[in-house]
């Protein structure tokens, strides 16, 4: 059940944070929507090359597919004044996203037996990959990569699960909802990851 509900919620949030980054660089529907289903199905895409697993698994998601136009419809269709303040907005459902899909990535590594550093691995490159692919298309520097905190907390979803210290739907939904709230935390305290520049001679 956990694995379905992970899989919809991130598919809607990554979706929507393609289609506001397509937006907000003036794309034109078409690009939303190349840009939203990118984001939505990239790091799924990224993991399973990774693991081993042939990536025509991904075009088996039908009903995802389906999930994700229509959440980028929605969106696009969506009121402006409601959507206003859209960098909150992307801030948010990318905590979301990040979250539900570093958990089903985390998940999708235990099932199949991996070790815990691949369980990591897995959490982070599904929680983040889409997001990566979408900021490189739009031209911009991957979140992951810059010295705001972003895939430490995929990173840590994918430890905790890894360790399988715990078990059950609720704990995982217990768990999405703390990585989701780090995530929007370390955005609005500015937390950093240390940073050390190299000053050309």
């Amino acid at each position: 059940m956990a694995w379905e509900v992970f899989s919809i919620i991130g598919t809607i949030a990554f979706a929507i944070s393609g289609a506001i980054i397509a937006m907000e660089e003036e794309y034109d529907l078409f690009g939303v929507y190349i840009l939203g289903i990118v984001t939505a199905f990239g790091g799924g895409a990224i993991r399973n090359l990774l693991i081993g697993l042939p990536v025509t698994t991904l075009w088996g998601q039908d009903m995802m597919f389906q999930i994700a136009i229509a959440a980028i419809t929605l969106f696009f269709i969506f009121p402006h004044r409601l959507i206003q303040h859209w960098h909150r907005w992307g801030n948010f459902t990318d905590a979301i996203g990040l979250s539900a899909f570093a958990i089903q990535g985390a998940l999708y590594a235990v099932k199949l037996d991996m070790p815990i550093s691949a369980v990591i691995i897995a959490a982070v490159l599904t929680g983040s990959g889409g997001g990566i692919v979408r900021d490189l298309l739009a031209r911009r520097q991957p979140l992951v990569l810059r010295d705001e905190i972003y895939g430490v907390w995929a990173a840590l979803a994918g430890l905790i699960i890894g360790l399988q210290l715990f078990s059950g739907d609720i704990f995982l939904y217990v768990l999405f909802g703390m990585i989701t709230v780090l995530r929007i935390f370390s955005y609005m305290m500015k937390w950093r990851l240390p940073l050390r520049r190299l000053h050309r001679a």
